[in-house]
């Protein structure tokens, strides 16, 4: 099989999107500390009101009615990031709609970049646009992931090969050169050939539609 020739190159979404065992309790204190100072600026909003209605000069009433208004502007930023979920230990969202997924037990991160983010269909050429994306993985995987094992793995959709099947024998063939095209962008842009494998998965890990299905996974070991 073609794919059995095909060892060696490619990565993980480490800046990009930063998940660790950690998580959570960095938006435990995150939350904390927001509230804090959420509380602190409502007591000082407090005084400074009791100030203002006291205020006899007309230009010291001007310079407290803006801090009002500057303090409720900072209330209303911190109520706004409590209301926001912060992404926590799991599947999170990237860049270009990129999941991010994190297995403490394993001691892995999954990037899952979409098929149709990264190829035309039924093609293993990568799009420009891709480039610039997968270029930002490598980057990430430099600074973050020196040094650590990764696997890049390539799925399809369960559709036979039928428009392009001068290219690709199945749909395993097709999965190996997607894995492939992208361990050799990643790998053209710094990252160690020499710590990356790559599997060809074809149809045999679905993800609940084709167009999900269709994708290509990097993994790889955070420890």
């Amino acid at each position: 099989m073609r794919a059995s020739k095909w060892t060696g190159t490619i990565i993980v979404l480490a800046g990009i999107v930063s998940v660790g065992a950690g998580c959570q309790n960095k938006v435990a204190d995150e939350n904390k500390q927001l509230w804090q100072q959420n509380r602190e600026l409502q007591s000082q909003l407090t005084e400074t009101g009791d100030k203002l209605k006291a205020a006899p000069d007309p230009a010291q009433m001007a310079a407290m009615q803006k801090d009002i208004a500057d303090r409720d502007a900072k209330i209303a930023d911190l109520q706004n990031q409590l209301r926001t979920p912060t992404p926590s230990a799991g599947t999170q969202t990237g860049i270009e709609g990129i999941e991010t997924s994190f297995d403490p037990k394993a001691g892995t991160m999954t990037v899952n970049v979409p098929g149709d983010v990264l190829f035309a269909s039924g093609q293993a050429t990568l799009k420009d646009s891709a480039k610039a994306t997968l270029n930002k993985v490598a980057a990430a995987i430099k600074k973050d992931y020196a040094g650590k094992k990764i696997i890049v793995d390539g799925h399809t959709d369960s559709d036979p090969i039928s428009k392009t099947k001068e290219k690709w024998e199945d749909n395993l063939d097709l999965s190996a050169a997607r894995a492939r095209a992208v361990a050799q962008s990643l790998t053209s842009q710094g990252v160690s050939a020499n710590l990356v494998k790559m599997r060809a998965l074809a149809d045999t890990a679905p993800r609940g539609d084709k167009a999900k299905s269709r994708r290509v996974e990097i993994v790889v070991a955070t420890r």
